[in-house]
């Protein structure tokens, strides 16, 4: 239904450019042929003047041609572009994003500081707040978020930002972001580019993609 609305309107904007351009180019026609009958019979108006507002009208006339093809074009790429999306939905992307938690795990991605000794899953709620600290591997890789506040109990669900604080000899020395794994919801194109909606409604751009997995 998108595909035809935007062709019909492609049509719609060709048909009208193409009668204004007829249009103009009649009364071109007319403003010229009174330029001659009118013209000083003893200074007549140089050919080449002629030649010279033919050649602009027509590289006015090419010029918006051109500009159809590349609306048109341009509205064939945006439908292939989505359609090639599609394919998106459903799968699981990694982005640095806030992390929805309902209960299941969730993958993560840590990349401590090298210069640490030791680093530290800091988990902060909607408002900033701080309601969760617990130590994980000092090295890049995979971790299991299990969503748990300090005294072992479930979080609510809801979304949770996070981060890896790096320390040696008990002192930060990096805070790092966490790329997270999250349901593909839908795929919205605008103006800005393609915007990705993953679960708990967290909207990601498309280029911030890190990567694509199969659920499961």
């Amino acid at each position: 239904m998108e595909t035809s609305s935007v062709s019909s309107a492609t049509t719609i904007g060709t048909t009208s450019r193409k009668a204004l351009i007829s249009s103009d180019f009649n009364m071109f026609l007319k403003l010229m042929t009174t330029q001659m009958k009118n013209q000083d019979p003893l200074n007549p108006i140089d050919s080449s003047d002629y030649a010279t507002q033919l050649a602009t009208f027509s590289g006015v006339e090419q010029q918006m041609k051109s500009n159809d093809l590349l609306t048109a074009l341009s509205s064939q790429m945006s439908v292939l572009g989505m359609s090639q999306l599609a394919a998106w939905v459903g799968q699981e992307a990694r982005a640095e994003a806030p992390v929805w938690m309902d209960g299941d795990p969730v993958t993560l991605a840590l990349s401590p500081s090298s210069a640490g000794d030791k680093a530290t899953l800091v988990t902060r709620n909607a408002k900033g707040a701080v309601v969760a600290r617990e130590e994980v591997p000092t090295t890049s890789g995979p971790y299991q978020w299990l969503g748990a506040d300090a005294s072992g109990n479930p979080l609510p669900e809801g979304l949770y930002t996070l981060t890896v604080e790096s320390s040696l000899d008990g002192e930060v020395v990096a805070t790092t972001p966490v790329e997270s794994y999250a349901r593909i919801m839908e795929a919205r194109n605008g103006t800005g580019g393609t915007t990705l909606i993953l679960e708990g409604g967290v909207e990601v751009s498309a280029d911030k993609i890190k990567a694509l997995r199969v659920p499961g």
